[in-house]
């Protein structure tokens, strides 16, 4: 999974063509942790179809609020540069993440 910071995060997700999962995670968040392997299988059932990248938020606060993350774990989903869904918290597990790719792809 390709790894983001506030320097790339411009290129690699808003100018980006076609979907773009995100996911927001921080040093700090063992739930972020914790979720970081199911991400990571779903990059690889999915990732012909989507791009997925992560974002470690103790190095883009600012970032992090500038897309309305306020808390973690979140995931979001991006066409075309614009935010198209969102899982957050309780949601934030294999099964929701999975629910929201497969509304779209």
């Amino acid at each position: 999974m390709l790894a983001v910071d506030k320097d790339t995060f411009q290129s690699e997700v808003l100018e980006a063509k076609g979907y773009v999962l995100v996911d927001f995670w921080s040093d700090g968040c063992e739930p972020c942790k914790a979720l970081m392997p199911d991400v990571e299988a779903l990059e690889e059932q999915y990732g012909d179809k989507i791009k997925f990248v992560k974002l470690n938020t103790t190095q883009a606060r600012r970032l992090a609020i500038s897309q309305k993350v306020l808390g973690l774990p979140t995931i979001l989903l991006y066409l075309d540069g614009e935010k198209i869904e969102e899982v957050t918290k309780d949601n934030a597990n294999r099964a929701g993440i999975e629910e929201m790719i497969k509304k779209h792809v």
